[in-house]
């Protein structure tokens, strides 16, 4: 029997996993299956996301004179519906995984006392252990935070309605997907960071990012002193003393380890459980995958993760690799990116090509950005960026050739759909021809 702790993507990839390879598995989950990534974090951004876009092509056209009205937002009506998907998503997943011949054991807590496995607390067999039991969200330790009106991506759910201000503590992507998202609903948002908001981006597509959230009001360098009310949040005070006004306050500040139910076994500072690349942890036989071992905190790096760690309980050894990993972000358009090898080399970047959701966007002087890294010794595609409608898509297919060595000569064979924002290829025929002409 092989026990798995964790039905989100980590856990119920690797589940699958073992399970076709006529392993008996069984996976313990302790809320729905799907995880964060369905039930809080990805989908419930795709879906609040959608809407967001909606809203903001309308109000474009509206002002070509192509439409007559803006839609309204009811966020209530909203939060139901994509509730209701969640569930039919969960219940497909649940099939599926059932199907793989997974056993799936709801409602219970799995947990470890070093090699002793318990279901809630009943003590069972197990051959080996995958735990993946993710992330919670982090708070910050100033006063405030327990007051009613103040939320994090895993209570947001709660909020009854669209908030006439928001403040939203965090500079990473977390806040910037919120912050588009509540501000083309209609709120007044202010992002409160102690760095620099999206400061681990490219220049270039931080300032393309910083485009699609005009209208937000951000503070960088800036911290929280406090979230000030009487039972329910009022404002934000910040260090240098300066009070902002908000009936809603959401907090991104970072995820952290849920690896309580995990004792006996190594764990860094934040709790992070501490795996080799083989996703082996310091006990025999215990593996782990996905948040709980700390960043990327990337739902493609967990399945991964899961698959690794499942492979290698089945006695076939193999090494987790993050390179080509795409990383994404979802504003008005999708912000993907991947890199497979050193740093260096040269950069080209360009303005996408208008195509599907960015033709309207050519009368504001900017429909998208594509960029590529290349390593001029040898010609390889080592980095790729968009900034454009489709650029997830986009950088899982390049992140992967990126993996397997593509030079950029390469591309000169590959003939793209069209129309489409995708300026990558082009691009990278562009540094072809830089290369070839370099060499002369």
């Amino acid at each position: 029997m092989i026990v798995v702790i964790g039905g989100g993507p980590a856990g119920r990839l690797g589940a699958m996993h073992l399970a076709q390879t006529g392993a008996e598995v069984r996976l313990i989950e302790r809320r729905k299956i799907g995880g964060q990534c369905l039930h809080e974090r990805c989908m419930t951004v795709c879906a609040l996301n959608d809407t967001a876009r909606l809203v903001e092509y309308a109000r474009t056209q509206k002002d070509l004179g192509i439409l007559d009205s803006v839609p309204t937002v009811s966020y209530p009506a909203i939060r139901k519906r994509v509730c209701e998907v969640q569930e039919k998503l969960s219940s497909v997943l649940d099939a599926e995984t059932r199907r793989a011949g997974v056993e799936v054991i709801y409602g219970a807590v799995g947990r470890l006392e070093g090699n002793r496995v318990f279901i809630d607390d009943e003590e069972v067999r197990a051959d080996a252990v995958l735990a993946a039991t993710g992330s919670r969200a982090a708070i910050p330790e100033i006063p405030g935070t327990n007051l009613s009106g103040v939320y994090t991506y895993q209570t947001l759910p709660e909020m009854p309605d669209l908030p006439r201000r928001m403040v939203i503590v965090g500079g990473g992507v977390v806040a910037a997907e919120f912050a588009h998202i509540f501000h083309a609903f209609g709120s007044e948002v202010e992002i409160v960071t102690r760095h620099g908001l999206l400061r681990d981006l490219d220049p270039k597509m931080r300032s393309a990012a910083l485009r699609d959230l005009s209208g937000v009001g951000v503070r960088e360098e800036t911290g929280l002193a406090s979230i000030e009310g009487a039972g329910r949040v009022r404002s934000v005070l910040l260090s240098g003393g300066e009070e902002l006004a908000a009936d809603a306050v959401l907090l991104a500040t970072g995820l952290v380890p849920r690896s309580e139910s995990l004792q006996g076994l190594r764990k860094g500072p934040d709790g992070a459980v501490i795996v080799d690349r083989q996703m082996r942890t310091s006990l025999p036989n215990v593996y782990a995958a996905g948040d709980v071992i700390g960043p990327p905190y990337l739902t493609p790096a967990a399945r991964r993760e899961g698959v690794v760690a499942a492979e290698n309980i089945l006695g076939h050894p193999t090494i987790m690799d993050y390179m080509g990993i795409p990383h994404a972000m979802s504003l008005r358009y999708d912000y993907a990116s991947a890199t497979a090898g050193p740093e260096g080399g040269f950069t080209l970047s360009a303005p996408a090509p208008a195509g599907p959701g960015s033709f309207w966007d050519v009368t504001g002087g900017f429909a998208g950005l594509a960029q590529v890294r290349v390593d001029p010794e040898t010609g390889r595609l080592i980095g790729a960026a968009a900034a454009v409608p489709g650029a997830s898509n986009l950088l899982s297919y390049i992140g992967y050739l990126m993996k397997q060595g593509v030079t950029v000569d390469e591309f000169d064979d590959i003939v793209e759909v069209h129309p489409s924002t995708d300026g990558v290829y082009w691009l990278a025929r562009y540094a072809a021809d830089v290369l070839r002409q370099r060499k002369k």
